[in-house]
């Protein structure tokens, strides 16, 4: 009869939320809204994993190699051997796919969290053969990443208008946004 009441008891306060409220969803940003939230930005190559114990919870952390800062001091990340690093909570689901020597921009908070990655892993943007891995999108509107066509034999890769795939015009579109701060 107790573990019924001590049931009951655990259950009300989840019966008094609101619909839809017992889960976490992130609202898409768009590249705009991301730059504003992000406190450092920069362009790094990830290093070889670690997992770090802290206060009882498990991290994997990359440290990284810094080649640009665009916005924020990379100081103010966390530090591992005096190294800036991004620390994931391990067991989250929905991270960005991840590995050592990775060319990324990244858009990131300094706040110790289950990912440093804007917008629940939203400011994640890998660099691979000198493109932004599925281009992102410009428009106001948040959108998701748009893959372009693989490009028809013979002719020049086409890439879709609405999508940035060149990391100079990404670093352009992050920085302007950024001095369009309030």
């Amino acid at each position: 009869m107790k573990a019924r009441a001590l049931l009951g008891l655990l259950l009300v306060p989840a019966l008094l939320l609101p619909p839809g409220a017992q889960a976490t969803t992130a609202p898409t940003l768009t590249l705009a809204q991301q730059a504003k939230k992000a406190e450092v930005i920069v362009r790094a190559t990830l290093g070889q994993p670690a997992d770090v114990q802290e206060g009882g919870v498990t991290y994997a952390a990359y440290p990284l190699t810094v080649t640009e800062t665009l916005a924020g001091d990379p100081a103010g990340l966390p530090q591992r051997e005096g190294v800036p690093t991004l620390y994931f909570l391990k067991g989250v689901a929905d991270l960005p796919a991840l590995r050592a020597g990775q060319d990324v921009i990244a858009l990131l908070y300094t706040a110790r969290l289950d990912s440093p990655l804007v917008g629940f892993n939203q400011g994640w943007y890998p660099v691979v053969n000198g493109a932004i891995v599925n281009g992102v999108p410009v428009s106001g509107e948040a959108a998701p990443a748009v893959t372009p066509p693989p490009p028809v034999t013979g002719s020049p890769a086409v890439t879709p208008e609405a999508a940035i795939t060149d990391p100079a015009k990404l670093r352009a579109a992050i920085l302007a946004a950024r001095e369009a701060r309030p």
